[in-house]
């Protein structure tokens, strides 16, 4: 990334987010809009594959709180392309190169930088501490963002899925050196850097990308046929990837190293890879916990019972009811829920809910009308309408 796209980008108008977003606001509004411009969903469609790229860029810079900070630090200080020298600068003007700072300063510079510019930014633009004659650095690859679909126990006890993937990496068809005959020369424009600095007034300079070799430093003799002479072409690759247990739904899983080749030896990008988690037709998710809610007799709620509970892919349990227990009372299986962080497991939560008959025996109806005669100087309703008359 060079300076003037660093002053001039606005990462917030590129997510739609206000300067003072949460990072919840962020993290959703990239969702929403990584999800409307996926490679995947706009097939064929550059635009979309550009746009693609600006959201991840920004969601990069905005998601990670260091690297957002060091972006608003530098804003505030070179704002709208400018140098904004702090109180007690004079009116003077200085004669430096901005490449210079992020290259590095050196100690004891004038104005009392000292290394602290090339510290600030040198995480940001990968750049930090590198000194006079190494400005040409390994780059590293692109982030690639990804979306897989679990079942609900593939969720819970975590699953090896295939993903496959398109990113740019060094083209094969000549060997990531743009050259048809695999010999590029020294781009003279740019000596070999990548960069050219241009005057921006007042006695400053900007960094830019070189226009004629595009930023690598090479130039093309002869232009490979694949990747038009750039050295980079657009690469598919199938990845087995391990989402571990317990992984919730929306959840958003980074796999370093996982993502684009780098150039000129530079590391691999990073994997991103959200998570969507399908329902289940009898469990439910509470964090760590499993919840299911089990029916129950009149008699079972009424008089107390043994009963046996489903869990999920093992063995059944059983748990004692207590006389008396009231309908979505909910009780306690603990070690049978979701997989936690530290290897232990959540509990299964078990509501009871007493079942009513819709049909009943001879038999039944019987004692359940002796029940009731039983009963009949009783009133469940009693207490509600003494607590009604007392408010």
């Amino acid at each position: 990334m060079s300076t003037k796209d660093f002053v001039e980008k606005d990462y917030y108008k590129v997510l739609g987010v206000p300067k003072d977003a949460t990072e919840a606001e962020i993290k959703k509004a990239y969702r929403k809009l990584a999800r409307e411009f996926h490679p995947d969903a706009n097939k064929g469609d550059a635009e979309a594959e550009e746009r693609f790229k600006e959201i991840s860029e920004a969601n990069d810079i905005l998601g990670d709180a260091k690297k957002r900070k060091e972006y608003d630090d530098a804003r505030a200080l070179f704002g709208n392309g400018g140098f904004r020298p702090g109180p007690g600068a004079g009116g003077g003007s200085f004669n430096f190169d901005l490449g210079d700072l992020f290259g590095g300063a050196q100690g004891g510079a004038a104005g009392g930088f000292g290394g602290g510019l090339g510290d600030v930014f040198g995480g940001l633009f990968n750049r930090g501490g590198a000194g006079p004659g190494t400005r040409t650095q390994p780059r590293r690859g692109q982030d690639i963002e990804s979306e897989v679909t679990l079942s609900f126990t593939e969720a819970v006890d975590g699953a090896t899925v295939p993903l496959r993937m398109s990113s740019q990496a060094p083209c094969k068809a000549c060997s990531g050196t743009g050259d048809q005959n695999g010999t590029p020369r020294v781009c003279p424009t740019c000596v070999g850097t990548g960069q050219v600095s241009r005057g921006s007034g007042g006695g400053f300079s900007l960094t830019d990308p070189c226009a004629d070799c595009k930023g690598r430093g090479l130039i093309a003799e002869t232009p490979c046929e694949v990747c038009k002479g750039s050295g980079r072409a657009k690469s598919s690759r199938t990845m087995q990837v391990r989402i571990p247990p317990g992984v919730s739904d929306g959840q958003r899983i980074r796999l370093r190293g996982k993502g684009a080749p780098g150039e000129r030896g530079g590391p691999a990008g990073d994997l991103y890879v959200v998570v969507h988690v399908g329902s289940h037709p009898v469990f439910g998710r509470k964090g760590d916990n499993l919840t299911v809610t089990v029916p129950v007799t009149i008699s079972e709620a009424a008089l107390g019972a043994d009963i046996k509970v489903p869990t999920l892919g093992g063995p059944a349990v059983t748990l004692k009811l207590p006389p008396g227990t009231p309908s979505g009372r909910t009780m306690r299986a603990r070690g049978k829920g979701a997989v936690r962080k530290d290897g232990t497991r959540g509990d299964l939560l078990v509501t009871v809910e007493v079942a009513v008959p819709s049909a009943l025996t001879d038999k039944a109806r019987e004692a359940l009308e002796m029940y009731r005669d039983a009963t009949e100087s009783e009133d469940p309703r009693a207490v509600l309408f003494e607590s009604a008359k007392g408010a």
